[in-house]
């Protein structure tokens, strides 16, 4: 069996880059919305948190390449649990109010 490449090709940083905006949608209508739980907006607060605070794991002026790359650890982390938290049919809903172009 075939074992997917460890890293993303340019191609997918290019869909990644692409699809960005519609990320940002996405997620802030998600953190809108009433029918998402709680604990799943908490997440997004403290990695935003996180980001933002001056103490980090790893010190940006002591580990600068790997001082960024917790940071990015962090907002991925939580971007993925956030969207497992959230009800699949609302996740959904929202998907295709994006792809359709509602506002």
């Amino acid at each position: 069996m075939a074992t997917p490449p460890a890293s993303l090709s340019t191609w997918q940083v290019f869909r990644l880059l692409w699809h960005f905006p519609s990320f940002v949608k996405l997620y802030w209508r998600l953190f809108k919305d009433h029918r998402v739980p709680l604990r799943a907006k908490v997440i997004l607060i403290a990695a935003a948190l996180y980001v933002l605070d001056p103490f980090d794991l790893l010190p940006d002026y002591l580990f600068p390449f790997f001082g960024t790359l917790d940071d990015l650890g962090v907002v991925i982390l939580a971007a993925r649990w956030f969207i497992s938290l959230c009800p699949p049919d609302v996740v959904q809903e929202r998907v295709k109010e994006i792809s359709s172009g509602k506002s």
